[in-house]
């Protein structure tokens, strides 16, 4: 199958119910379910716009055991941005991010020109907390990448994050926007900028 160059592909890795499908289906169709399903490995696909024209960011939710590294390793060399999501309530689910780390440093090589968001989940759980949002910055400064905390639940952030990791991206311009469909205040502000109102 051809690469297709107009497609963009972030890949999301973390522990097992750390809420990576939760993130996905969130951002993608606006859903949240309490129940826990684990994933083996979904794909979804949203519209975005990149380099002024209009591409695919597909979104591939990994599963979160380690019973495939093969898929593993090939999510990695296919993935353009990855998403590391870990639970704010486990630090162990942190701890796991670390050799998948080394494994995306390893397949990609210079990661510092790779887009990857650390992501606290869950923060809707704070009573619970054994990750301090410190030590998800002091992780983030460590990996050199950039770092949010978000809730799936309360759709805190989730949006905000894919804009986030797709700002990252220097190599080409992606963006959730499509430049085509600008929102009604960009429209009016356009529409008043160089007019003069008296008062």
């Amino acid at each position: 199958m051809p690469e297709q160059s107009n497609d963009y592909r972030v890949v999301v890795f973390g522990a097992g119910g750390v809420g990576k499908s939760s993130l996905v289906l969130r951002f993608v169709k606006g859903t949240f379910k309490e129940s826990y399903i684990p994933t083996i490995e979904d794909t979804y696909r949203q519209v975005i716009s990149c380099d002024k024209s209009i591409c695919t960011l597909q979104i591939t939710d990994t599963t979160g055991s380690h019973q495939f590294p093969a898929m593993q390793r090939l999510s990695i060399s296919k993935g353009h941005a990855f998403i590391l999501v870990f639970s704010i309530t486990s630090r162990q689910s942190l701890e796991e991010l670390k050799p998948i780390y080394e494994q995306i440093c390893q397949i990609k090589g210079d990661v510092e020109s790779i887009p990857i968001m650390l992501v606290g989940n869950k923060s809707d759980e704070n009573q619970n907390r054994e990750v301090e949002s410190s030590d998800g910055e002091a992780m983030a400064k460590k990996w050199k990448c950039a770092f949010m905390e978000t809730s799936a639940k309360l759709n805190h952030n989730v949006k905000e994050l894919f804009q986030e990791l797709l700002n990252l991206e220097k190599r080409r311009t992606v963006s959730l926007q499509i430049d085509g469909k600008k929102s009604k205040q960009q429209k009016r502000k356009e529409k008043l900028k160089g007019k003069c109102v008296v008062m």
